[in-house]
């Protein structure tokens, strides 16, 4: 007996059937018929050249909805009864739309769904919209063309409003009000956000080494001659330790462990402002240097010089706050409630110099965190992205699809750090020298920067220009690698790069 014919719906239905078993087949990368996680997903949508691939913020949300087994998995039946519920949708949605009934959509008729929707939006906007979803640029918006871009907005009633969100969304754009933020400043503010936060938590954890080393920094006790004399009866270790017994000592005298957080206010303060200035300045330069050709390929000088960059601009802006910081330090007693502390410190040094007083030594700062920056940021991108490119080679997948281990991310963070600390020490001591000038703790003052050199060299010899670099290391490892670990771990929930 002949097989009966296929009724034209039924021919219908295998074509669409066959049309959603090759979407399938093009999001499941991995061809193991299923999608088994977000990444899974991310990965076809990248497949697919879907913009949606890079919205983290959103690609949860679709998961969950298209996994109606709340199994965690995405299987081909999921997916089908998905795509048949949401390509319904969509129609629906697009028919409202369709004021002229052609079949397709000009841009006066999103406009005019938008102004009814008390949606408001640029015309630059409008037509980006409609720029992302006219693939063949023919000047008109097909249902095909409507439903290829918005199948996966995660959305169980779509409507205008929501189709709008859902593109400011996976193009990583924000609104508030008429307000509408492009991409890069949406980006910029996450980067802000990420490194002030980090600088909050490192600096707090390990306020009392920062604490030690300003105390050994303002000492300027005569050692040239004691350091001289150890060396000849070979006991410089002893000496060496002695400094950093007595400063220990002197803290805690003045006021018990808390005295181990004084300024610390101070520096939570500046960090914020700080990092976020450090951390997005630098992401902004690597991307101007860059141009249009991207950041993932900048070479390593280029990441040197935007680490420089960054590290100018964010202790410029902070100064004063750095310099006041150290001088209530320096004058702090153990009686004395550190609000008052402050505010007669601040005063005493709008009174000896004005503005002024604030900048003391900031060209050396200057000269200093350049080549800090640039050694500490540009070691650390190097060291992240030789592990990822050696990783994604190893393992045969793409470099955005591998992970840096927390572990990794702390050693990177020390070990670029502490390099760069070292090396630049003796310029940090002479500018935290010439801010402190004139307190308690250190009552020299100085006419310049060859006066101060020649001070600290001719009392306590070359060795004083590293004076209190172990405490330095000990502060700068744990706080590098701590920065580092949120900003990096902040970037993910933020969808950053």
């Amino acid at each position: 007996m002949p097989p009966s014919k296929e009724t034209p719906e039924e021919a219908a239905k295998r074509r669409k059937d066959e049309q959603i078993r090759r979407l399938f087949t093009t999001l499941d990368v991995r061809r193991c018929g299923e999608l088994r996680d977000i990444d899974d997903l991310r990965a076809g949508l990248r497949e697919l050249q879907h913009p949606l691939e890079g919205a983290d913020n959103l690609l949860q949300e679709v998961f969950d909805h298209i996994d109606s087994g709340n199994d965690g998995i995405i299987t081909f039946s999921e997916f089908r009864v998905f795509v048949l519920e949401t390509e319904d949708k969509l129609r629906r949605l697009f028919e409202q739309l369709d004021v002229l009934h052609q079949g397709r959509l000009k841009r006066f008729e999103i406009q005019r769904a938008l102004h009814k929707a008390g949606v408001h939006t640029t015309d630059g906007r409008m037509n980006e919209l409609f720029e992302a979803m006219d693939k063949n640029n023919d000047g008109y918006i097909t249902f095909d063309e409507w439903r290829d871009y918005l199948l996966f907005l995660p959305e169980q009633l779509p409507d205008i409003k929501n189709v709008i969100l859902y593109f400011q969304s996976i193009h990583q754009v924000s609104s508030e009000g008429d307000i509408l933020i492009s991409d890069e400043a949406l980006q910029s503010i996450g980067y802000f956000l990420a490194g002030g936060l980090a600088g909050a938590v490192s600096r707090t954890a390990t306020a009392p080494f920062d604490r030690l080393k300003v105390a050994l920094i303002a000492s300027t006790e005569n050692t040239s001659k004691r350091i001289a004399g150890a060396a000849l009866s070979r006991s410089l270790f002893r000496v060496d330790t002695a400094p950093l017994v007595r400063a220990l000592s002197d803290i805690y005298a003045n006021g018990g462990l808390r005295s181990f957080f004084i300024g610390n206010g101070l520096n939570v303060l500046k960090i914020f402002p700080e990092s976020a200035i450090k951390f997005g300045s630098y992401e902004a330069a690597k991307k101007f240097i860059a141009g249009p050709a991207g950041t993932d390929e900048l070479s390593s000088a280029s990441r040197f010089l935007a680490g420089g960059i960054a590290g100018a601009v964010s202790q410029a802006s902070v100064y004063p706050i750095d310099t006041l910081k150290f001088r209530v330090q320096c004058e702090s007693g153990g009686n004395a409630e550190l609000g008052s502390v402050i505010r007669k410190t601040a005063s005493k040094m709008w009174a000896q110099g004005g503005l002024r007083s604030f900048y003391r030594g900031l060209p050396l700062g200057i000269v200093g965190i350049i080549p800090y920056s640039s050694i500490d940021l540009g070691t650390f991108e190097l060291l992240k992205r030789s592990y990822i490119k050696r990783k994604a080679k190893r393992l045969k997948v793409s470099e955005r699809d591998v992970d840096v281990p927390n572990h990794l991310v702390l050693g990177f963070g020390a070990s670029s750090g502490a390099f760069g600390a070292s090396l630049v020490y003796p310029l940090n001591l002479l500018r935290t020298r010439l801010q402190a000038q004139g307190t308690r703790a250190h009552p020299a003052t100085y006419t310049g920067l060859q006066d101060v050199i020649q001070s600290t060299l001719r009392k306590q010899g070359w060795r004083g220009l590293f004076r209190g670099l172990l405490p330095n290391l000990m502060k700068v490892i744990p706080s590098v690698s701590i920065s580092y670990l949120v900003y990096e771990k902040s970037k993910q929930q933020m969808g950053l790069r």
